[in-house]
């Protein structure tokens, strides 16, 4: 007998945090920080081509779908996420709301069970989902799935303020219970570009591959940092709403996957604790990412399997045998452009200072500057391409 689907589905109109970065020496932070980076590198692994990832919603799905796990299911969701989930610190208050005096980060977002008629979630899960997550419970009927995809569509747009679109084309009419997360994130530099000195460069995608890329433009101070070990400059460029971006730039003929592959909280941490205040010109290209992923396959690699099949125990949220999760799906979209809060003149040098032009691929790192919530996590191989 096929298993009932359930159906994990991570939407994302931008980002919404959930791990913490270590707050000291290795890796001893919140462990879905470990579990994002970790999700983040398996994923960029398989491919060339642009990454985004809001790895820490991800994992805070799998945290809500792991407090409804026993045995073997359990233990591997406990091993891919680094921590039984009685363990895990409760969602960050960020997570829910916004201050009403606009302090703290510009998001919105939520979760949602969806819930098929003949199914059954115990009164405990719900309460759990509800009291922990800011989830809501919504009964559909998956006999019908055009309308069941209509719904969750609906919410997802509502959840992040309709920059979330068509991201359910079509359902299994097998599926039971679909968990859906949804957020949206909006920030403009704390000092935006100078868009009247935005012009056209040249990008250097690969050695045989070159593009040209509206080149934003800003000469102001900056903290910057360099990776000795890994040959790669470390850019911070502050947001207007508490977020920090770092731009992580390899030296020329450095390859960007091995920088990629010692991408974790303590690196990243290692970075911040390394940046230094320096007067430089900054030359960022303008970008569009918006990447959908099934995550199956990655989670599998992370040893996430029993969920997969027909023998998955999720009983601690009420669930009969056979109800299994048929896919995981993500999605995230990011835009940098000159955007920001401040426009006011950039400070004038008595000389030119150096100038930093980031015209090949790219890393870049979105973390919650007061709480070191990781956000978002991309590579930029492309800037033309979303």
């Amino acid at each position: 007998m096929s298993a009932a689907p359930l159906v994990l589905l991570a939407v994302l109109g931008l980002a919404l945090p959930t791990g913490c970065l270590p707050s000291g020496d290795g890796d001893d932070g919140d462990p879905t920080s470990a579990f994002s980076t970790r999700l983040y590198r398996t994923l960029a692994s398989r491919s060339d081509d642009n990454v985004l990832l809001a790895a820490g919603w991800a994992g805070r799905g799998l945290v809500a779908l792991l407090r409804a796990a026993n045995g073997t299911t359990r233990e591997q969701l406990r091993a891919a996420l680094g921590s039984d989930p009685r363990d895990l610190p409760d969602p960050s208050p960020t997570a829910t709301s916004v201050p009403p005096d606009g302090a703290g980060l510009n998001l919105k977002g939520g979760l949602a069970l969806f819930v098929d008629g003949g199914a059954q979630v115990s009164a405990s899960y719900a309460a759990l989902v509800q009291s922990k997550f800011g989830g809501v419970i919504k009964r559909v009927s998956f006999a019908a799935p055009q309308d069941t995809a209509d719904a969750v569509n609906a919410w997802a747009r509502q959840q992040t303020s309709d920059r979330a679109r068509d991201l359910v084309a079509g359902l299994d009419p097998g599926t039971r219970l679909l968990l859906a997360t949804a957020a949206s994130y909006q920030g403009g530099f704390s000092q935006a570009f100078n868009v009247s000195a935005t012009q056209d460069e040249r990008f250097y995608v690969d050695k045989y591959h070159v593009v040209s890329v509206p080149m934003m433009f800003r000469a102001d101070k900056y903290f910057l940092a360099y990776d000795r070990s890994l040959k790669a400059g470390v850019l911070r460029l502050p947001m207007a709403d508490g977020a920090d971006t770092l731009v992580v730039l390899p030296d020329d003929g450095v390859d960007l996957g091995d920088v990629e592959e010692h991408l974790t909280p303590e690196k990243i941490r290692a970075w911040i604790g390394q940046l230094k205040k320096t007067k430089l010109e900054v030359q960022l290209p303008r970008f569009l990412l918006d990447r959908s992923y099934s995550l199956t396959d990655v989670l599998r690699t992370l040893g996430v399997a029993r969920a997969f099949g027909e023998d998955a125990d999720l009983s601690d949220a009420g669930l009969p045998g056979g109800v299994a999760v048929s896919e995981v799906l993500h999605k995230a979209s990011v835009s940098m452009d000159e955007s920001g809060a401040g426009g006011g003149a950039a400070p004038v040098f008595s000389s030119p200072p150096p100038r930093l032009t980031v015209n090949r691929p790219f890393l870049f790192v979105v973390y919650h500057r007061a709480g070191a919530d990781l956000l978002l996590m991309g590579r930029v191989r492309d800037p033309t391409k979303k």
